[in-house]
């Protein structure tokens, strides 16, 4: 009976410790008292699974918050600093995250079908992400070469969904996107210097005027993509590429 007793406490505890800090009802409470200068207070807060979609979010303050599994659809987050939250799982579809900051975020298996990322700034995981139709023009999610004391960041995308997805001059390079879906993408002027692209399918995709220089492409899949332009100088392995083999005479390879 004591060990019964034991176990159930045990058991009880562990729910009270995944239990969210906040209701929605109470966040909408704090988002109708802040303002931009004095944000709503959800720094750290553990909000998982917490239903908080078409809220407006840019007076919340979501410094390190525990956002897994927790729905954000459609919400208004452009502008926030959304470093170190936890985002495994996340719902964000249909969400406006322009010009958001991500950093050292965790968010593999998140959903962002249809989310706007225009000049979005992103080091985080997002293997197996849902990024379908999505739009990240002009979006930096590349290792920023300037500012790499802590060892190399990038964006991991590795099985990740951008399927239709708009990443118009984008900078990818040495973004991971192994096994990567991106058919029908737009990636014209897209920088993915040395970016790990191996088995990634980029089938009808636009590259028009791509960065692929010292890319990985190994087994990666371009049929029938446009590569006007594209410049391949160093990619590795491209011969055991697919759908490249009559190259548009100004690709250059080295």
């Amino acid at each position: 009976m004591i060990r019964v007793i034991s176990l159930f406490s045990i058991f009880a505890f562990s729910l009270l410790a995944s239990a969210a800090d906040l209701t929605r009802e109470e966040v909408i409470h704090l988002l109708g008292q802040a303002t931009f200068d004095k944000p709503a207070d959800l720094r750290r807060k553990n909000l998982q699974k917490v239903d908080l979609s078409g809220l407006d979010l840019r007076q919340a303050d979501l410094w390190g918050a525990d956002l897994r599994y927790a729905n954000l659809s459609k919400t208004n987050l452009a502008g926030q600093n959304l470093d170190l939250t936890i985002m495994r799982g996340t719902d964000l579809s249909g969400a406006n995250m322009e010009g958001v900051s991500i950093f050292g975020v965790i968010m593999i298996d998140a959903n962002l079908t249809g989310a706007n990322l225009k000049n979005s700034r992103v080091i985080a995981t997002l293997d197996r992400a849902r990024l379908v139709k999505a739009n990240l023009e002009n979006a930096f999610w590349g290792a920023d070469m300037k500012n790499q004391t802590m060892g190399l960041m990038r964006a991991s995308c590795n099985k990740a969904d951008f399927t239709g997805a708009n990443l118009r001059n984008a900078n990818f390079n040495r973004v991971l996107l192994k096994f990567a879906k991106l058919r029908e993408a737009d990636m014209e002027n897209i920088n993915l210097y040395r970016a790990v692209m191996s088995g990634a399918d980029l089938t009808k995709a636009n590259l028009r005027g791509a960065d692929l220089r010292e890319a990985h492409l190994d087994n990666a899949i371009f049929s029938e993509a446009d590569l006007s332009g594209v410049k391949l100088e160093g990619a590795i392995d491209i011969g055991a590429a697919t759908g490249i083999k009559q190259l548009p005479h100004k690709i250059i390879i080295r």
